[in-house]
């Protein structure tokens, strides 16, 4: 492994000088030894996925009202394409330290310059195509859609152009925007639980910068919504079987992993009306190399048990075919040239979830 991830990862795994909100009693990431860490970084290296798990569950079928979704660097452009491409099934987004919907072009160096080489209106007039197409859901689902953008001021890794083209997308279909890009937080996933200083971009990629960002999506979302829980979880977090809904059966074929995560509350559990929130992980930070860091730190699960939502954490994992050594979700193309439509595998098996859950 490179000196200076082993570095990060050794520096930004340990345990927190604060204590934690309210995942006292759970065996999160934080405590993991070093060296099982370093072991499963060094497999991600390599573009090999850990040991299999046990078999898992299948997803319980529970009463969803409406469906969510968020992500965080590959996972905040993916969150974007599935919220686009499925705009009729998704009724927000949250998009954190990512772009415009389509912005990789099929090839992962446009990333950089979508806005200032390709341009934010060639991306409009893409979708307005693939819509009139019927490849992806109307564009105009997305008037009236309500989103929320993060971006950190110190982000080395994202151009702030790139967030703000997102923006320009979809203010030009008609959503309403909500824009927090004044902290100087890296390249993360900004949360009062996490683990690393504001300004770092640092595995786990769980920034305390101070505020609470989930709690205003949420409000952006839904209107209104309770304080979170700052005691022990309520609710279980599980691991399903997530091959069920891939495409082919096998995940790794598509760079996803055999086994996703899933944050139930007692309530949704007995069947009480609740919406689902779908979290995707950015890159170097699946449970392959994290474990359950992203649930444990990210500061969903926390409003999960008071204001009655399911959070479903989808797995992608590292891969030597197709080629994707960090364990990133398909925004630019590895898996195949559709990728940012409704027939996109991925997609389509986090879309199988997200209907297997009732939503």
């Amino acid at each position: 492994m490179p000196r200076k991830l082993r570095s990060l990862l050794h520096r930004s795994l340990r345990p927190s000088s604060r204590p934690s909100l309210r995942h006292r009693s759970r065996a999160v990431s934080r405590g993991r030894s070093v060296a099982a860490v370093l072991a499963a970084a060094a497999l991600a290296a390599l573009g090999l996925a850990a040991p299999a798990r046990a078999e898992a569950p299948p997803l319980p079928h529970l009463n969803i009202t409406a469906d969510y979704v968020t992500g965080v660097s590959s996972g905040g452009f993916m969150a974007t394409q599935l919220q686009v491409a499925y705009s009729g099934t998704f009724r927000g987004v949250g998009v954190i330290a990512a772009g415009p919907y389509d912005c990789g072009q099929g090839n992962v160096i446009e990333f950089a310059t979508c806005d200032l080489g390709l341009g934010v209106g060639t991306l409009e007039r893409q979708a307005q195509t693939w819509a009139s197409q019927g490849r992806i859901d109307p564009v105009g689902n997305l008037d009236g859609l309500p989103v929320y953008t993060y971006h950190g001021t110190l982000d080395p890794i994202v151009n702030p152009l790139v967030s703000a083209a997102g923006v320009a997308f979809y203010q030009h279909f008609g959503a309403v925007t909500t824009t927090h890009d004044r902290d100087p937080a890296g390249h993360s996933w900004p949360t009062p639980d996490g683990v690393v200083p504001c300004p770092l971009t640092s595995p786990p990629f769980l920034n305390d910068c101070g505020d609470d960002p989930e709690g205003e999506m949420l409000t952006a979302w839904l209107g209104q919504v309770n304080p979170p829980d700052t005691g022990a979880p309520r609710g279980t977090l599980l691991h399903f079987d997530q091959n069920a809904y891939v495409p082919g059966g096998y995940g790794p074929f598509l760079s996803m992993d055999t086994t996703g995560q899933l944050y139930v509350p007692p309530g949704c559990a007995s069947g009480a009306p609740c919406r689902l929130v779908v979290a995707l992980h950015g890159w170097i930070s699946a449970q392959q190399l994290l474990g359950t860091a992203f649930a444990d730190h990210g500061n969903l699960d926390t409003y999960a048990d008071t204001n009655n939502l399911v959070i479903l954490y989808p797995q992608a994992v590292s891969s030597l075919l197709p080629v994707n050594p960090q364990g990133c979700w398909d925004w630019f193309g590895y898996d195949g040239s559709d990728y940012a439509v409704k027939s996109a595998p991925q997609m389509r098996a986090i879309v199988a979830m997200v209907h297997a859950l009732g939503g």
